[in-house]
Parts: C-alpha cells; structure tokens; sequence
C-alpha cells in the first residue's frame, strides 16, 4: 500500500518502547509515533495510555527515503471526534507537605545548639587524630 503525507489510517500497536511506540498498518508496514506525537498531554511512559494491540489511529506525518513511517497519535486525533483511548493526565506532583508543626524559638534553638555540638565533637576528634599521627612520626 502506498502512503502519503498527512493520510490517517489505522494500525495496531506491535511494540512500546521507553522512546515511542510502533505500528503495524494493514499488516504490512510498520511506522514508529515518537513519544512527543503520543498525546497533546506530557507522557511520561507510553504504557500508561497504550498497550500491545490496541488499535489506533495514526497520521502519516513523514515518509523517510528508506520507506519507514513517521507516524503521529495526537495529530490524527486533532482531526477525529474523539479518540479511541486516554489516560487522565498526570502531572509532575510535588510531594505533600508532611505534618509539619511550625517550630517556635526554642525548638530552633535546641536543634542549633545540638548540631553544634556535633560539629564540635567532629572538629575535636579531627584535630586529636592529627596530633596523634605528628606524634608517631
């Protein structure tokens, strides 16, 4: 079958990768839809939307001079009614603040004093083993 730029047509999902996912058209040729021509929406993971043998509309975006596809999800769904199958968007979520109870003076005050005395004892132990290695030799 010969294909032209911008014809949608419909192929079946034959492989997801972390980079797109390829598909099948008429059961002879194989097209690849990168990840940014999946969904208008940020995709983080292909295999939250699709899967292996889902049918899908693609457009034909790109023949390449060896005669791979260049395919696209969201383009063909910009021209249809409705597409076939959506995941919710997930955005980037930032993780809940936990209970955290305003700390008062004194709260901060014990933990500087506390790291403090840390970094003194760190400071302390540092300088007797120097003393200790000048001594032996």
């Amino acid at each position: 079958m010969d294909f032209i730029k911008d014809q949608i047509v419909e192929g079946v999902i034959t492989g997801i990768t972390s980079f797109g996912a390829f598909v099948k058209i008429n059961n002879e040729v194989t097209g690849l839809v990168h990840i940014s021509e999946v969904s208008s929406d940020f995709v983080k993971d292909i295999k939250d939307i699709y899967k292996i043998g889902d049918v899908v509309k693609v457009k034909v975006m790109k023949i390449e001079d060896n005669g791979k596809l260049v395919l696209s999800i969201k383009r063909a769904e910009d021209n249809a009614a409705a597409p076939t199958r959506t995941a919710p968007f997930v955005p980037f979520k930032k993780k809940a603040p936990e209970a955290v109870k305003p700390e008062n003076f004194e709260d901060k005050l014990a933990k500087f004093l506390k790291d403090s005395e840390e970094i003194q004892l760190d400071a302390k132990r540092s300088l007797d083993l120097s003393r200790k290695k000048k001594k032996k030799n």
